[in-house]
């Protein structure tokens, strides 16, 4: 088996002491730059990877972001947590992370101490839930960033305006000559549920429509078909708004298989714009939510707090997008 190289192996290289690459790999000001530039081709040179525990204890930093997310094959949960990923190593930071089950506070608090006791820099909350009890007594001395989901006066946010996600998409229904838009919603304990319901009663109201009730789902297609299958037997449903692209799906499945044809008879509007939401049948209008970008911000704020304990950042509010496609036509 081939010995991995050491500091040493790189100081005999570059002609200069351990300490001196030791310098080098903490960014210590006082080195010239001839000699980092040796010591940082003898890194180069060896393939000498650094441990990350040892550079965290002479810099008193692992590089390290920890990522506390929900146990979900919702989409966006994989798709923000790409945007974080690249971001992080685009700052030269790596990513742990955490997921929990169950969406209590006990649960969550213990998903944050794993990521405490691995020393990481700083903390993004992607957790789905509007949670009022404080995780503040974990977190105070850590930068922190939460991604919609938990709230908190203490922490920092980059969050979509979720309100206007279903205000576009109710509004757009509203514009082609629906005299309502039926509304098939997430989960009622998450923070993304609440607020495009929230849009769309205020766009309903607004415009002085009937309010229909509300149907629930879990993100899930299967749940979309379900509440599909209430929506196409009732002949004065003609628009909806589904809170997920990957329930919207289920939905067209449902009506499709009692005759009832889209657009033509029901105008359905989703949510994400997931890569296959332009493959369906029909094609899917949605609300898009730039997932990628959402989590490269977050990184940005997280890591600014890093460098700064001292910066403040308004909450970042991200504005989604209106597409348009052929599953919404004239009422």
């Amino acid at each position: 088996m081939t010995r991995a190289s050491s500091m040493s192996d790189v100081a005999r290289v570059a002609g200069v002491s351990a300490q001196t690459v030791s310098r080098v790999l903490s960014d210590h000001p006082n080195v010239g730059e001839a000699t980092r530039a040796r010591v940082l081709a003898a890194v180069e040179r060896t393939g000498y990877r650094r441990n990350r525990l040892a550079r965290a204890l002479v810099t008193g930093r692992s590089r390290t972001i920890g990522v506390v997310t929900h146990e979900s094959d919702h989409y966006s949960t994989s798709a923000i947590l790409l945007g974080i990923q690249t971001a992080a190593r685009a700052g030269g930071y790596h990513v742990s992370t955490a997921t929990t089950s169950s969406l209590t506070t006990d649960a969550i608090a213990e998903v944050v101490g794993r990521l405490l006791d691995q020393g990481v820099d700083g903390l993004l909350m992607a957790v789905p839930v509007r949670e009022e009890a404080s995780l503040g007594h974990l977190t105070r001395d850590l930068p922190t960033v939460v991604l919609d989901g938990m709230r908190s006066s203490a922490t920092e946010v980059v969050a979509v305006d979720q309100a206007e996600a279903g205000r576009l998409a109710t509004e757009h229904l509203l514009a082609l000559g629906h005299d309502t838009v039926w509304h098939v919603a997430g989960p009622e304990s998450w923070n993304d549920a609440i607020g495009r319901t929230a849009g769309w009663r205020a766009a309903l109201t607004g415009a002085g429509r009937e309010v229909p009730p509300v149907l629930y789902g879990d993100w899930s297609p299967e749940s979309g078909y379900r509440n599909g299958t209430i929506l196409g037997r009732m002949p004065d449903v003609h628009a909806a708004f589904v809170a997920s692209d990957e329930m919207a799906f289920g939905v067209l499945r449902a009506l499709a298989e009692l005759g009832r044809r889209v657009p033509d008879d029901v105008s359905v509007v989703g949510m994400d714009d997931i890569a296959l939401a332009a493959y369906a049948t029909p094609p899917l209008t949605t609300v898009r939510q730039p997932f990628h970008d959402i989590g490269r911000r977050a990184v940005e704020h997280v890591l600014a707090l890093v460098d700064d304990p001292a910066t403040v950042h308004e909450p970042e509010v991200v504005h989604p997008e209106l597409v348009v496609r052929g599953s919404t036509s004239a009422g």
